[in-house]
């Protein structure tokens, strides 16, 4: 993950692998998940996209409970 690398690992240095592991979990979390566009997912993070698609979902069983 080129993101990973250059925006986390090579920034910092680590003093165990321990570290650098959470480190690296806290990055995922809460930047590359929350915060960062993805051009697959229509330039939204992953977290708003999951939510929008649950959303879509929700708005769809609801429709169809209508129609029954």
């Amino acid at each position: 993950m080129k993101t990973l690398k250059y925006e986390e690992v090579y920034r910092n240095e680590y003093r165990d692998l321990a570290e650098a592991r959470a480190s690296m979990r806290e990055f995922l979390e809460k930047i590359y998940n929350r915060k960062r566009l993805h051009s697959a997912l229509g330039y939204l993070p992953p977290a708003e996209f999951e939510a929008h698609l649950a959303t879509q979902k929700n708005k769809e069983a609801a429709a169809r409970q209508l129609s029954v």
